[in-house]
């Protein structure tokens, strides 16, 4: 038996403009309705299901596994519209990229509060 992520729900104040952003950035083709999911679907068959929200969001985490060529492009993304973005979730390396077991990442704040993260190896592979 396999046991993969098939979906999570993200919880946002405007579903269609959270989805937008987070796909524009990702690179990632623009989210389709399903019930009252604005549904991002990813390349593994998962996706994040943004779903309107009243009252107070928490934030969540969300790690993206990318290709050396995608972290560029999502990189350079992120450099065009301005954005800022950390090596460390703690913001102490702002405008950086961490190396984590030999591969790069980052993060940077997503719609309301949620925290992203894309990284090319992941956590414990070795370097």
């Amino acid at each position: 038996m396999s046991i993969e992520l098939n979906h999570t729900i993200v919880h946002v104040k405007d579903r269609w403009a959270a989805a937008r952003d987070v796909g524009e950035v990702l690179g990632l083709p623009e989210a389709g309705a399903y019930g009252p999911f604005a549904e991002l679907k990813l390349d593994n068959g998962a996706s994040l299901d943004f779903m309107d929200t009243e009252g107070e969001i928490h934030g969540q985490h969300y790690a993206f596994l990318v290709s050396e060529e995608e972290f560029d492009l999502i990189l350079g993304r992120l450099r065009d519209d301005g954005r800022q973005w950390w090596a460390d979730p703690f913001k102490r390396q702002p405008q950086e990229i961490n190396h984590g077991d030999g591969g790069r990442g980052l993060y940077w704040e997503g719609p309301d509060g949620h925290w992203l993260e894309i990284l090319t190896r992941p956590y414990g592979s070795g370097s």
